[in-house]
């Protein structure tokens, strides 16, 4: 199988954590945009954001984006959270990969996994639940633009989310 699968959703939805068990079920290369990006720019993400503004951060993403969309090969690529704001990075990414999921997972499930992660830029605010809430609303049909396929997160564990993912990939050919 030539599948070349990427996977879209909120932050902390699981992109991560299933892109790379979904990888490894598949036997392909796992690409984590956010690590990359890290490599990159030589710190963490949030020190970026905080240095040089989400704007330049954004175009550093979407550059990569593109690079990766360009690339021969399957793969399984987990992204940012953010990288569908662009509508160029929404068009790339249904025509650089085969399978776009979005991985959907409500706020307040995002909430409960989040709540102590002091990592993630977007969610250092006074009230991070209102936060993602709001991220919810303006995201969500951005992340219905850019995918192939809908997942609901919900409850299920990473395996049963490999699984999901694995039936939605045998169902449909390559594109």
């Amino acid at each position: 199988m030539q599948t070349r699968c990427a996977l879209v959703g909120m932050p902390g939805c699981g992109k991560s954590t299933v892109g790379r068990q979904l990888a490894r079920r598949l036997d392909l290369p796992f690409v984590d945009m956010d690590q990359r990006l890290e490599q990159q720019l030589g710190c963490s993400i949030r020190s970026y954001f905080e240095q040089h503004g989400e704007a330049a951060f954004r175009a550093h993403e979407a550059a990569l984006l593109a690079e990766l969309a360009a690339e021969p090969g399957a793969m399984v690529l987990s992204t940012g959270g953010g990288v569908v704001l662009r509508p160029d990075n929404r068009a790339t990414l249904r025509q650089g990969f085969s399978h776009v999921m979005y991985l959907r997972a409500s706020a307040d499930d995002i909430f409960k996994r989040l709540r102590h992660d002091r990592t993630r830029p977007l969610l250092q605010v006074a009230d991070p639940l209102e936060r993602l809430r709001e991220l919810y609303r303006a995201r969500d049909p951005l992340y219905r633009e850019a995918a192939h396929y809908i997942i609901e997160t919900g409850r299920p564990t990473v395996h049963t989310l490999v699984n999901m993912i694995m039936m939605q990939l045998e169902m449909t050919p390559d594109g």
